[in-house]
């Protein structure tokens, strides 16, 4: 068994490393020559480079769908008939709608990390606790994407006509797939212009656990301007990284919206 898990690792590693738009077979930074500053390999910063673009990725991609399950869940309460949950749910938006993105993850990282802490030490154990910098900078920036996510699904659900869960009703469906086969593709087709645009925010905010240590875009960069004294290039480099993700990100929600509308164009 350790030996299919041993394979399994190494065919993700080549998978990963065929992949890699900067330090791949055809990547970009591969065709630079060696002795160059962002060359791939013990000569250049193209490997480190590369890593920060792979975490800030892997970030942005493990928070949407939880900071947009979340967002629906708020959504849900704050228009809901009870009163408790639609308090419970403004709470919620406006303490992670007025906090900064900064200041919301030093207290999920130290705050979570000194909690646990503190409830250890009830059983008798005083050992440091570390909390792990890329699920701290997941839950943090989820809880902030959602608050945002939960004002654009609450807007989409208020432009869906009362005639649809009518309609739903009539049909005998039960409230949950009234949701899910009647409201929910609306949600998606009416919310996709705000989502995108916060999609766009959550790629930005990534940069912000550089400073807890996850070595993102902004990190990598930053450790390398320090080391090679070229603070512009390598800043400059992280400029173009992080448009070159919005611009493909721009692309990808423009085929989502063309896709969400094809029933609409066949009409």
């Amino acid at each position: 068994m350790s030996g299919l898990f041993s394979a399994l690792g190494a065919l993700w590693a080549w998978v990963q490393y065929a992949l890699d738009p900067l330090c791949g077979p055809v990547g970009i930074f591969s065709f630079l020559p060696a002795s160059s500053i962002v060359s791939c390999g013990a000569t250049g910063w193209g490997d480190e480079i590369a890593l920060g673009v792979k975490v800030t990725l892997s970030l942005s991609i493990a928070t949407l769908p939880v900071g947009l399950l979340i967002g629906f869940a708020v959504a849900l309460g704050m228009q809901s008939r009870e009163g408790s949950l639609r308090l419970a749910a403004g709470i919620y938006t406006t303490i992670f709608r007025g906090l900064p993105e900064l200041l919301t993850l030093f207290i999920v990282y130290y705050g979570v990390q000194m909690g646990i802490q503190a409830i250890l030490a009830l059983f008798g154990y005083d050992g440091r606790v570390e909390i792990n910098a890329f699920f701290s900078g997941l839950f943090a920036l989820a809880v902030v994407f959602s608050s945002y996510c939960s004002e654009v699904l609450l807007s989409a659900f208020r432009a869906i006509p009362s005639g649809q869960y009518e309609a739903g009703a009539a049909l005998g469906l039960r409230p949950g797939r009234t949701m899910r086969l009647i409201v929910v593709p609306q949600l998606i087709r009416i919310a996709l212009p705000g989502l995108g645009n916060l999609w766009m925010n959550l790629l930005k905010d990534t940069a912000l656990v550089s400073v807890i240590g996850l070595s993102d875009i902004l990190r990598q960069t930053g450790v390398a301007a320090k080391v090679s004294k070229e603070a512009f290039f390598f800043y400059l480099l992280a400029c173009g990284l992080f448009l070159a993700l919005a611009v493909i990100s721009s692309f990808g929600i423009g085929f989502i919206d063309r896709w969400s509308k094809r029933s609409e164009a066949s009409r």
